[in-house]
């Protein structure tokens, strides 16, 4: 059996809001309405489903997004025309710069609900001992 990641709920403040402004910052067709959800499908056959977390607190989750050079070039160049802030490490220490692991660039920033976004154009490998 292939086992394949199909849809992860992304708790929000206002989902319209955030659903919106992740599927214009990826570049993505608009949200799509799903009972209480708002689908944002990614190129893999995953959905982001963004819900309202009402009361509840949100707890920071991290979604990372393998992209090709170009889709790199056109999300980093959203993110910095939104001035986003954007760090090269999770730790959110190096501000105003990018990583290059593994021979790829990578940027993280932040949703407008606080989660850490991440695009890479390499899979992460070993890391050297």
């Amino acid at each position: 059996m292939t086992i394949k990641l199909n849809h992860t709920i992304v708790h929000s403040r206002d989902p319209r809001a955030a659903a919106d402004w992740f599927a214009g910052i990826f570049g993505l067709p608009k949200p799509k309405p799903f009972g209480p959800f708002l689908d944002v499908e990614v190129g893999n056959e995953v959905t982001l489903a963004f819900l309202s977390a009402g009361e509840m607190e949100i707890q920071v989750q991290h979604y990372a997004f393998l992209v090709s050079d170009a889709e790199f070039d056109q999300i980093f160049g959203r993110v910095k025309a939104r001035k986003v802030k954007y760090w090269a490490d999770p730790m959110m220490s190096q501000e105003g710069e990018i990583n290059r692991h593994f021979g790829g660039r990578g940027v993280y920033f932040q949703d407008p609900s606080g989660h850490l976004l991440e695009i890479i154009t390499k899979p992460y490998g070993d890391w050297p001992g």
